[in-house]
């Protein structure tokens, strides 16, 4: 399972205001959620999602076509990819760890 960080950002918008297109894009992934093809989590800079990667790539490609869809002629999307293929690690899992050893010092 691999996670990833996703940022998409619609350039010529209207407004300096994007939080409509990252609804729209929420809604995409509430959908993958859904199916149960993926698990994700908004933040307020970017959208992690953990999955299988051939799935995040179709995830992140329907990510970007979103603001497309809503008639933004020019996208730029940025990915992250943590493909750790050792051990299976959740988005849960990477941050309790960094807090437990806060906790220890």
């Amino acid at each position: 399972m691999a996670i990833v960080d996703v940022t998409v950002i619609p350039i010529g918008t209207e407004s300096p205001s994007v939080s409509k297109y990252v609804a729209s894009v929420q809604m995409v992934l509430q959908n993958y959620e859904k199916d149960g093809k993926i698990r994700f989590q908004l933040t307020p800079m970017n959208t992690v999602i953990e999955g299988e990667l051939p799935v995040l790539f179709e995830v992140i490609q329907a990510m970007h076509e979103v603001p497309f869809s809503e008639g933004i002629q020019r996208v730029s999307t940025t990915i992250r990819i943590d493909d750790r293929r050792d051990v299976n690690r959740t988005m849960e899992y990477k941050v309790e760890k960094v807090q437990s050893l806060l906790k220890e010092k």
